[in-house]
Parts: structure tokens; sequence; C-alpha cells
């Protein structure tokens, strides 16, 4: 990864810091096409696509 690509992934996440993003989790995946972008936003406070946040938790007795 050259310089400028980091430089880019770095304003990225400025980015998201200054219009309020509260966390952040970033991920590089060999199959996806270079250059595109995924974002997954979740309004709760628990980590995207975990069993808390999808609702698919198997031992809450709720």
């Amino acid at each position: 990864m050259d310089e400028s690509k980091i430089d880019e992934i770095m304003n990225m996440i400025d980015s998201k810091m200054e219009s309020g993003v509260g966390r952040l989790s970033v991920k590089f995946e060999e199959d996806q096409q270079e250059g595109t972008v995924k974002e997954h936003y979740h309004h709760g406070r628990c980590d995207v696509g975990s069993p808390w946040a999808k609702g698919t938790v198997s031992n809450c007795d709720l």
C-alpha cells in the first residue's frame, strides 16, 4: 500500500470522526473490488454484525 492510499484512508477516518461517528471499525477484505467502500450503520452501541446487533442472541431470556 503506498503512502497516498494511507493518507486517503486516514482522511476518510478523520471525516467520519468529525461528523460525530462515535465508534468505527475498519476492515480490509481481499475479495472486495479495489476502490470500493462498504459501510454498515447501526443505531445502537453494540458491535455491528454481532448477535446482539442482529437480534440473534440465543442465551438471552428476554
